[in-house]
């Protein structure tokens, strides 16, 4: 059975199938066969296979957030779109680019480049376009340019039984009854196989600056400001800043920063206006800080997202302290304050039921802060039988959305919230 079925995607894939190797285990969920379409087409042949044959499929880019989420229930198929990385279209005088799936951003980015023009989202991991769409992971710019749902408008999938759809813009026509793309945007990849999307651009800034000024944790003992009241002027001021991002090590010694992008004059008026705020110790520079836009890496490899409302960040900061002084772990938390979006480094996670602990706490502590616990990325063992998404609103309605896109739940069985 096992060689029909290799035949059947060599088939579709004209010769780009094969067995799959160790290397080709999803979050250490082994594998039986690997495909690589070169076409939604192709694509499409390879689901009508999966359907035909019950097998579980797992859509991989370039694999860089490939252990993010839960652990798939089964993977018999990884699909992998590397080869479907043309660049489509690009309208630069609408400021509109159509590409496929496997493209890497950074490739991508450099195609536009040559335009003055690039895509608002910078993720800490590049990946590919299918990717950012699939896990919805956008960067610093997020504050001006909006999430990835937001730059979004048209989108080409191929539904679990091998139908090709479309929706929203650049495309033949929309699929009625939802608004498909947004329901795609970090569905990571349970819903459909993303082979093109479309996308509003934005100009490159004529000038960037980078205003930094170390801040005190809660106490603000020694340093010039304290993390939220500097946030919440930040948010509410003039300055229209691109990105306010916050770097807090465990051992201390945070820094606010805040990139500032436009014309050279007003950029250079706002950023004098931004030193001004931001009090003592304040500098500026043409270049991001090390730190900038990467996620916090620690020994032991658990990456945890916490979202928040603005007004909440220092309710966030004390549940942080308080919950690694109980569990005796520590904690870099680096991201988008401005947003409501940060991640979280942990060291010290000796086993499951220390990580467990860790996050129980932080979720019963969770509606002061008004945000959500998620466990993006943990060694195997310490996530097995941890529910990394946590408590979500409107699980039936996403539930039965998965049951009309996916019924037989063959696409990532098992990897999103919930169970789906």
């Amino acid at each position: 059975m096992g060689d029909v079925i290799l035949e059947d995607l060599c088939s579709a894939t004209e010769g780009h199938a094969a067995t799959a190797t160790e290397s080709d285990a999803v979050d250490g969920i082994p594998a039986c066969w690997v495909a690589w379409p070169d076409s939604t087409e192709q694509a499409a042949a390879v689901m009508r296979v999966a359907a035909a044959n019950d097998l579980a499929v797992v859509v991989r880019g370039s694999g860089t957030k490939l252990t993010w989420g839960a652990r798939p229930e089964r993977v018999d198929l990884v699909l992998d779109m590397t080869r479907m990385d043309a660049l489509v279209e690009h309208a630069a005088g609408d400021l509109i680019v159509v590409v496929g799936a496997g493209r890497r951003l950074d490739d991508l980015q450099a195609d536009l480049a040559g335009s003055g023009q690039w895509l608002g989202v910078d993720p800490a991991r590049g990946g590919t376009v299918g990717g950012l769409i699939a896990t919805a992971a956008t960067g610093p710019t997020r504050l001006l340019h909006g999430p990835v749902r937001d730059l979004l408008i048209g989108v080409t999938f191929v539904r679990a039984d091998g139908v090709v759809a479309h929706a929203g813009g650049k495309v033949v026509k929309n699929v009625a009854g939802y608004d498909v793309g947004k329901l795609l945007t970090g569905s990571f990849g349970t819903l459909g196989v993303i082979t093109q999307a479309a996308f509003r651009l934005h100009p490159l800034p004529q000038a960037r600056r980078w205003v930094s000024v170390p801040v005190a944790h809660l106490d603000g003992s020694g340093l010039p400001r304290d993390i939220p009241a500097l946030v919440q002027q930040l948010v509410h001021s003039q300055l229209v800043p691109t990105a306010i991002e916050l770097d807090r090590p465990a051992s201390g010694g945070a820094t606010l920063c805040l990139l500032l992008e436009g014309i050279p004059p007003g950029v250079g008026s706002r950023t004098a206006e931004a030193l001004d705020l931001m009090g003592a110790g304040a500098t500026a520079d043409d270049d991001a800080p090390g730190w900038w836009g990467a996620e916090p890496v620690v020994d032991g490899g658990v990456l945890v997202k916490l979202t928040h409302q603005i007004a909440g960040l220092a309710h966030l900061l004390t549940a942080l302290d308080d919950v690694c002084a109980a569990t005796g772990l520590t904690a870099h938390l680096r991201g988008s304050v401005g947003v409501g979006a940060v991640s979280v480094g942990l060291a010290g996670v000796a086993d499951a039921r220390a990580l467990a602990r860790w996050v129980a706490g932080m979720r019963e502590r969770a509606p002061s802060f008004g945000g959500t616990v998620v466990v993006l990325e943990a060694p195997g063992d310490l996530k097995a039988d941890l529910d990394v998404w946590g408590p979500v609103g409107g699980l039936p309605l996403m539930r039965a959305v998965k049951g009309q896109f996916d019924p037989e739940n063959r696409l990532a069985p098992g990897r999103f919230v919930g169970g789906i």
